[in-house]
């Protein structure tokens, strides 16, 4: 048995703001968490400020990201999910500004020139490392090392991700060839292993674990509404328009049409990566670069499909799973894999949910192939968002993976899945060492691809 995953489904699937899960809402909850760490500090020297190093793609691009946004609202004391998007957006507006963050009995006061985005390489394990100093004069009072390792989740240096479960699961499993086993051995369907799990490592109960996963549906889907209601132009330098309302509109003079429902899936997912790029509240799915690929397939399933709540939920589990197991066994961070780990893996995902909505007995083997298919198709996939932005290709990148998703669900079902030859244990080993062999250049540091091309936007 490998290190069994004890990673909950309310961790892979976070509410908090967009643009970016390892730029924004990573930074903002090690930001929290440094500052529940010095408030309590007192005494002598007396702290006059708090220094933030930002490294690897938090500084390439950490601006169009909103990371220093973020670090300063995780220093004020917000978090992800209650953050207000149009407070945060204002943050740093005004370059003279300063926020008082308490210290002891001190108010240290924190601006745009205490958060510094290194250009040098720093030597650290992760390539999204933050360094948060507590300062008096030239003396380091307190000194934190962070690492942003995607879809909002961090590490800190010496500690596994903060706040680890402990608890053991009933069902443990660390890659897909153990969960068949574990599926087998005890008699259970996906949705009741997944569930039990749950269970153990949250406390929830099951009404209660089904209530969450309702509100994170709606969470996303209100995504998808706001997206397709809102027009103009996205924030930042590329001035790119919307494009989803204009689209939801198209399809609806053509709800006859035999592909109309790619056409409204198209629509779906443009509007939740829109709202995510404009710094709208997204959820991780299972980062918020990739947070309309799901989105957009549950509210197809669910308006268009018709399935009913327990359809979608067991379909998010299953969704999960594969997150689950691509997190623990590579990486869902850009800037470790490149896109693969994120759209990729939201593909792969969605494939998944698909395919056990559409076989409520189907075995676990096709949810496998499902999600082997759309990984496969995205290895290799770079990160190169121009300027910065979560925009180009990245909006457009999230409509192609639920697309891909729809395929593979569509050829994995279509024959006997058992006889697919690449098992998604391997693909996923093949994707870690994709991810490895990449140039650092396309994973999430604009410095090369399509980032290039700015000048011609």
């Amino acid at each position: 048995m490998t290190n069994p995953i004890t990673t909950s489904v309310f961790d892979l699937f976070k509410v908090g703001p967009g643009p970016s899960s390892s730029h924004t809402i990573g930074p903002m909850k090690a930001a929290f968490d440094f500052r529940q760490r010095i408030s309590a500090l007192a005494g002598r020297p007396v702290p006059d400020a708090i220094h933030v190093h930002l490294y690897g793609s938090l500084s390439a691009t950490g601006k169009g990201h909103g990371t220093d946004r973020a670090i300063v609202a995780g220093l004020l004391g917000w978090q992800p999910e209650t953050t207000d998007p149009d407070a945060l957006l204002a943050l740093l507006k005004d370059p003279t500004t300063l926020y008082p963050v308490p210290v002891g009995d001190q108010l240290i006061p924190v601006g745009p020139q205490h958060i510094h985005f290194e250009r040098k390489r720093y030597d650290s394990p992760y390539a999204n490392t933050m360094v948060l100093r507590l300062t008096a004069g030239s003396e380091t009072l307190a000194e934190e090392e962070y690492y942003s390792v995607g879809g909002g989740f961090i590490s800190r240096k010496g500690e596994p991700e903060i706040s680890p479960s402990t608890v053991s699961v009933p069902y443990p499993y660390g890659t897909m060839t153990e969960l068949k086993q574990q599926l087998t051995q005890h008699s259970l369907p996906l949705d009741a292993l997944l569930l039990a799990n749950e269970m153990a490592l949250t406390s929830r109960s099951r009404s209660e674990v089904n209530q969450r996963l309702d509100q994170l549906l709606e969470f996303m889907h209100k995504a998808v509404r706001r997206g397709l209601r809102h027009k103009g132009v996205l924030p930042g330098s590329i001035r790119l328009s919307r494009k989803a309302p204009v689209l939801y509109q198209q399809a609806k003079t053509m709800a006859n049409a035999s592909d109309s429902f790619l056409i409204f899936l198209n629509a779906y997912c443009l509007a939740a990566s829109e709202e995510n790029a404009a710094g709208g509240i997204v959820v991780t799915a299972p980062t918020s670069g990739a947070s309309g690929v799901i989105p957009g397939l549950t509210f197809l399933a669910k308006h268009h499909f018709h399935y009913d709540r327990a359809t979608l939920r067991a379909g998010m589990l299953a969704a999960a799973a594969i997150g689950f197991l691509v997190k623990h066994n590579a990486s869902i961070s850009g800037a470790e894999m490149g896109c693969m780990g994120e759209i990729g893996t939201a593909s792969a995902m969605g494939a998944a949910f698909l395919t056990r909505c559409a076989q409520p007995n189907g075995s676990i083997s096709a949810i496998e192939a499902a999600a082997e298919i759309a990984i496969e198709h995205h290895l290799g996939m770079t990160c190169d968002p121009i300027g910065g932005y979560v925009q180009i290709p990245c909006i457009e990148r999230n409509a192609m993976g639920a697309v891909k998703a729809y395929n593979a669900y569509l050829l994995a079902t279509s024959g006997a899945p058992s006889s697919q030859k690449i098992s998604l244990d391997a693909v996923i080993k093949v994707m870690k060492a994709t991810g490895r062999d990449m140039s650092t250049k396309y994973k999430e540091t604009s410095e090369a691809g399509l980032a290039l091309s700015a000048t011609e936007c």
